[in-house]
């Protein structure tokens, strides 16, 4: 029981960190708030959503390994599927605000130029869709505790 307990609030730490340092990412993601400071800070909080994502895996599949419910029943629910799809998906397209925010730090390091208003907005509107996909994560979490659509 507290193995479980202690796996849940594991999990739940992770995707917490990693819903704040997106939203962090959204909200310095302005061409009205850039400058050499936050191209810096943009690298920074995007390593961490890296690590907190990657710890949200971590937690996840050792609930489904050392859970209670165990790993038979865990990958047979099609929600557990959805989520991890959803995941997958996030994680795709931060690859690429990932290597803009790289490459803009790299251009100021090397020319001190900032990225074209184009490109912020583009980045933005890709941070801004995989936070309004990850937050559909928790509510199929919430559905699968409750046991609606498990088989």
């Amino acid at each position: 029981m507290t193995t479980e307990a202690l796996l849940a609030y594991a999990h739940i730490m992770a995707f917490l960190m990693a819903a704040t340092f997106l939203a962090s990412e959204t909200a310095l993601c302005r061409m009205e708030w850039m400058n050499a400071a936050v191209v810096e800070r943009l690298a920074r909080v995007d390593l961490l959503y890296g690590i907190s994502a990657a710890l949200m895996l971590a937690t996840g599949l050792a609930r489904t390994w050392w859970g209670m419910k165990g790993t038979a029943w865990y990958w047979s629910q099609p929600l557990l599927h959805a989520k991890v799809t959803l995941f997958v998906v996030i994680a795709l397209m931060s690859i690429v605000p990932t290597l803009r925010f790289l490459r803009w730090r790299r251009d100021l390091r090397a020319h001190g130029t900032l990225p074209s208003q184009e490109a912020v907005r583009g980045t933005r509107r890709l941070v801004m869709i995989e936070a309004h996909i990850m937050a559909v994560i928790p509510l199929l979490a919430v559905f699968l505790a409750r046991g609606v659509g498990t088989r």
